[in-house]
């Protein structure tokens, strides 16, 4: 368990209940949290390593647990039938990868046009094992101008963490790998990422 922060500048969302459901969530799985947010009204959140879809659980019970007004992408296909107006609520921003192009250009578009916005991402880009991320976040955060945030799963420890704010550099091959680096560490439920 964190100590509360007192944002000024981060989008808040939510109350004491869904907040204390949060953290009942999380407590019943065993998971805490550490780190925090920094107190910035936009940034991109990096999410790995992804390997389960008890990553959503985990991930949405922190941010309601936070209470932080954070939004996520995910497949088009998770949006249909009667969980889509769900998903929405809980900050769900659908993505059909067939057509990526645009979504870059979309995405940060819409971080200049708020003033506040968290989107979090996932480099991996699926649950199963990858040997290479996508870099739509390092194109994202650039275009915008906006830092990311790496947020981590760590299923040993059973530890949801946040790390610092990175701004990106021109380097693309270097910013993608310093961002996997800080992930070293953790290891997803179906192991090191």
């Amino acid at each position: 368990m964190t100590t509360p922060i007192q944002y000024r500048s981060i989008p808040r969302r939510g109350n004491a209940l869904t907040s204390a459901l949060g953290h009942v969530v999380l407590r019943l799985m065993g998971w805490r949290i550490e780190g925090a947010f920094p107190d910035l009204p936009k940034f991109l959140i990096i999410v790995a390593p992804h390997s389960s879809n008890w990553d959503w659980v985990i991930g949405m019970s922190t941010v309601l647990a936070l209470k932080v007004d954070a939004h996520w992408v995910a497949k088009h296909t998770l949006f249909w039938g009667p969980l889509g107006p769900l998903a929405r609520w809980l900050g769900g921003i659908p993505v059909d990868r067939r057509a990526s192009q645009g979504f870059v250009d979309a995405t940060a578009q819409a971080f200049r046009q708020r003033e506040q916005l968290l989107i979090g991402v996932t480099p991996e880009g699926t649950r199963k094992q990858v040997t290479q991320w996508k870099t739509g976040f390092y194109h994202i955060a650039r275009a915008a101008g906006v830092p990311v945030v790496p947020a981590y799963f760590d299923y040993p420890s059973k530890v949801v963490g946040i790390g610092p704010p990175m701004e990106l550099g021109p380097d693309l091959e270097a910013e993608v790998a310093r961002c996997r680096a800080f992930y070293q560490p953790y290891s997803g439920r179906y192991g090191r990422r």
